[in-house]
């Protein structure tokens, strides 16, 4: 347990990428393996990933979220599905997408920090602008990105992540 509790506390949204350094084919194929085994409600998995790595499609990609240090990372991974795939709870309707998706994020982020590249959960983008480059068809939604990459030589992460006391947030019954 110490050693995922240590895995989770490491993982931090890194904004300093060593642009000379890329992913290999065998991390970059772990990470999205990783991703892969997230579980989904009814083992539904409605889920694609998307993979800008070329020259050519990640300046494609950076047309979305127009950051200095995001143009730096070597690969950003977009995250959409497809929502009338998803499951659907009887009682109410409710849609269980984007916590499927929200899985697929946590663990590809994890298993990037788990082999030393750095990620960054990215949800402020300009998304009929990704749509339009990803060519999604109707109920398909794009749902967070990040970018993949080795922390640049200057990176350092947080001093400090903050947390609320955990007694504060349980209600034992």
């Amino acid at each position: 347990m110490n050693t995922l509790l240590d895995l989770l506390k490491s993982r931090y949204s890194l904004r300093l990428y060593d642009v000379g350094k890329k992913l290999s084919p065998e991390v970059l194929g772990k990470i999205l393996e990783a991703a892969h085994w997230a579980p989904s409600a009814v083992n539904r998995q409605p889920w694609k990933f998307t993979v800008f790595q070329s020259e050519e499609s990640l300046k494609v990609i950076q047309q979305v979220y127009p950051r200095p240090w995001f143009t730096r990372a070597p690969c950003v991974v977009v995250v959409s599905g497809n929502r009338s795939e998803a499951w659907v709870r009887p009682s109410d309707g409710w849609n269980s997408l984007e916590t499927d998706l929200a899985l697929v994020m946590d663990h590809l982020t994890l298993a990037a920090t788990a082999l030393g590249v750095g990620s960054c959960w990215i949800s402020n983008f300009d998304y009929e602008k990704l749509r339009g480059i990803l060519g999604l068809a109707h109920g398909e939604e794009v749902f967070a990105l990040t970018p993949l990459g080795y922390p640049g030589e200057n990176d350092l992460p947080p001093a400090s992540r903050e947390r609320k006391p955990l007694k504060d947030l349980i209600d034992y019954r």
